[in-house]
């Protein structure tokens, strides 16, 4: 069964490709990689982020604020109307990120965030995780699909401890047109060619084993977002504009 609840801590990586080999090889006696990434595959992950007309939630948290949150819908490739997708919700507090999400298909999430017609909770958990919703959606009721993100997956799981987990992402791709899920897997690269975005997701500390490799490559975590850098560059290009100013937002260009 899906999992729909996490709560757990999260830390990112920019590391380049040579790194990556390296790191990939050495990981393998600690950790597997999980049932999508067999052989070495890589799955596709799609987005879609939702913020208000004027930019509120990511304009919010590109601050680094104690309490942040946002709403995104995500499916696995490519999707249409009637397959599943999970809408989620994702808070962050204090650093420890809480994440709930339920699947419903593509054509009821729409509608949903529309306020047109609210799906039926099918699984554990189900209900609350609407309510979650339902409070958000009140809360911004002019929620706008504003970004597609998409990248391609490689994870791995520990073996002695199968919560601590690492993904490797890359071919990170973003479009503010035609954002849905499925209109395509396309979109402008985020980050040069040849990095990648490591994220640990852990409930407790790391291993000790993990700490000593990330030292001997000397690689150190960042406070990466993939929404929060395709916004900072659409800033830059002028491309959308901040609208909240003075002390409710300190812009980072």
């Amino acid at each position: 069964m899906p999992i729909e609840v996490f709560n757990r801590t999260e830390k990112k990586f920019i590391i380049t490709d040579e790194v990556y080999r390296a790191i990939k090889q050495q990981l393998g006696e600690y950790m597997e990689l999980d049932a999508y990434s067999r052989n070495g595959d890589f799955y596709t992950i799609c987005n879609v982020y939702y913020d208000t007309p004027d930019h509120v939630l990511i304009q919010k948290s590109i601050e680094n604020p104690i309490y942040k949150e946002k709403l995104r819908l995500r499916s696995y490739g490519t999707v249409g109307q009637k397959d599943r997708v999970y809408l989620e919700i994702k808070k962050k507090c204090n650093g420890q990120v809480n994440k709930r999400r339920t699947s419903m298909y593509l054509e009821e999430a729409y509608n949903y965030i529309a306020g047109q017609s609210r799906p039926v909770a099918k699984r554990p958990f189900g209900e609350q995780i609407l309510n979650e919703i339902d409070y958000f959606l009140i809360r911004y009721p002019d929620l706008e699909p504003k970004l597609f993100i998409s990248y391609d997956r490689n994870a791995m799981f520990g073996i002695e401890n199968p919560n601590f987990r690492i993904t490797f992402d890359t071919n990170i791709r973003t479009r503010r047109k035609n954002v849905g899920l499925e209109l395509g897997n396309y979109g402008e690269l985020l980050l040069p060619a040849g990095e990648w975005v490591m994220e640990v997701k852990m409930n407790n500390a790391a291993p000790l084993w993990f700490a000593k490799l990330l030292s001997s490559y000397q690689i150190y975590p960042t406070t990466f977002s993939k929404y929060g850098t395709e916004y900072r560059r659409a800033l830059e290009r002028g491309e959308v504009y901040p609208t909240r100013t003075g002390n409710e937002i300190k812009l980072c260009v």
